[in-house]
């Protein structure tokens, strides 16, 4: 995928605004801009300029004068993609942003692919394949947990302990292999002990990243929670009263919610997907029929579940509901007795059996229509997200891919563990640790196909 074309793109958001940036790279990227570029003051050519330095000057195009702007120039090998990079600053009409893109062209500038900037920062290594990920995972950041994730990977935290691994599992396949090499002499390079304890710990932490998946995935799309219950409990209002919107009808008449609405809410930095669904019980209407379906559905999809009830409710009636939900394992579920500003909350509280009364289950008493206690429900969604793992300095996983390759390394890891419990041969321990240095080295970029390249760079901003 190496190429010595020099390459535009339009950097800024699509559509007019203040001012527009544009992107040359390449062998040629001075030699481009200064086709262009008519200075002020002196007659000094950009290619003659040092590197790291702002240039004012005219934007021309066959003696017509575009725009004045400012002209950045990067110098191979220390820019975003290794090579000479120039970026041209103008006014951010779309008509002037499309003039300076067809010079550029007319002067032998090609237009970029979506995330070829990128992509040649990896294939100069400026940077490995899983900070060049990050890269698009920081654009699309739309809260503060999503940008420490991806500014971390981007800073190279994962690569760290990709390449920790890859060093241990390298100086373990080379003691294997020269065992082999002195098979005949019986020489043993390593205690198994030893090398069995190194493997081990090398799976911990491999398992440690694949678990971390679980956390990195919701930070990186939401956290998708379900607001469940029977009608007119209030489920619409609360929703309304998180979203600090109308967002939801809100009747006295049951069945009014018959569809799913979702909207997103950021609560310290954790994006939470709040899904109001139709209430649940027994209708001979086919349309509220179909939307409790879709209630049990978007059940089964969600991370958690806000049960909603009433304060009228009896214990029994709570834990029958609860059962009815079937919840799945690892589903967190946050039991809710609304309305409880139209009771007592203490003789509420004694008529349940106490806060605990659906342990393991925490309980929030509250009221929707007065927003009585919901920040008590904003820590208890926190909790169910184990946040403080991105106030350490633990790397978090976020990428599916990344996932599928620390799934594949840690079969191979079991295999050779297994081996070494049956005294299997060395050749073969050996073999199954080359597999994981090879789904390791997939994440990084060390190994990896053209095809993996374009999957990843296709869904890239173009300019970036």
């Amino acid at each position: 995928m190496k190429d010595d074309s020099t390459i535009c793109a339009i950097a800024t958001a699509p559509g007019m605004g203040a001012i527009a940036v544009l992107r040359l790279s390449g062998k040629d990227a001075l030699l481009i801009a200064d086709a262009v570029y008519k200075p002020i003051k002196g007659s000094k050519k950009l290619a003659d300029q040092p590197s790291h330095t702002i240039h004012f000057g005219r934007i021309e195009n066959q003696g017509h004068t575009i725009d004045e702007g400012l002209f950045l120039i990067f110098k191979q090998p220390h820019s975003y993609t290794g090579e000479d990079v120039v970026e041209i600053n103008c006014h951010g009409s779309v008509y002037i942003q499309q003039q300076i893109l067809q010079a550029l062209i007319q002067n032998g500038a090609r237009l970029a692919e979506p995330g070829e900037f990128t992509l040649r920062a990896f294939m100069n290594q400026r940077m490995d394949l899983s900070q060049a990920e990050a890269v698009a995972d920081l654009i699309s950041s739309e809260s503060g947990a999503a940008h420490k994730m991806a500014m971390n990977q981007m800073r190279g935290g994962f690569s760290a302990e990709i390449g920790k691994l890859r060093d241990q599992l390298l100086n373990l396949c080379s003691l294997l292999e020269l065992e082999l090499d002195f098979s005949e002499e019986e020489v043993e390079f390593a205690d198994r002990t030893q090398l069995k304890n190194l493997l081990n710990d090398i799976h911990g932490v491999m398992q440690h990243l694949t678990d971390s998946f679980a956390l990195g995935n919701v930070i990186k799309t939401g956290v998708p929670v379900a607001i469940v219950g029977q009608p007119n409990v209030g489920k619409s209002t609360l929703l309304n009263t998180l979203l600090q919107e109308e967002k939801a009808i809100v009747s006295e008449i049951a069945g009014t919610t018959r569809d799913t609405i979702e909207d997103v809410i950021n609560i310290q930095g954790i994006r939470f997907r709040f899904i109001d669904t139709a209430g649940i019980r027994q209708t001979t209407d086919k349309i509220e029929s179909l939307g409790i379906e879709r209630t049990f559905s978007k059940i089964n999809e969600a991370s958690v579940i806000l049960l909603l009830t009433d304060a009228t409710k009896s214990k029994d009636e709570i834990q029958s509901q609860i059962k009815e939900l079937n919840l799945s394992n690892g589903q967190k579920l946050i039991v809710i007795i609304n309305k409880i500003d139209l009771h007592n909350e203490t003789e509420v509280i004694q008529k349940l059996g106490g806060k605990e009364a659906f342990t393991p289950y925490p309980v929030q008493f509250l009221s929707a229509k007065h927003h009585v206690n919901t920040d008590q429900l904003h820590r208890l969604l926190l909790d169910t997200v184990q946040s403080d793992a991105l106030s350490t300095s633990d790397v978090v996983v976020s990428n599916a891919r990344h996932y599928e390759a620390l799934n594949n390394a840690l079969e191979a890891s079991n295999r050779a563990l297994a081996g070494m419990d049956t005294t299997l041969p060395s050749d073969l321990i050996a073999q199954d640790i080359r597999e994981i240095l090879y789904n390791l080295g997939q994440i990084t970029g060390e190994i990896t196909t053209d095809e993996v390249l374009g999957n990843i760079f296709k869904n890239f901003c173009i300019g970036k």
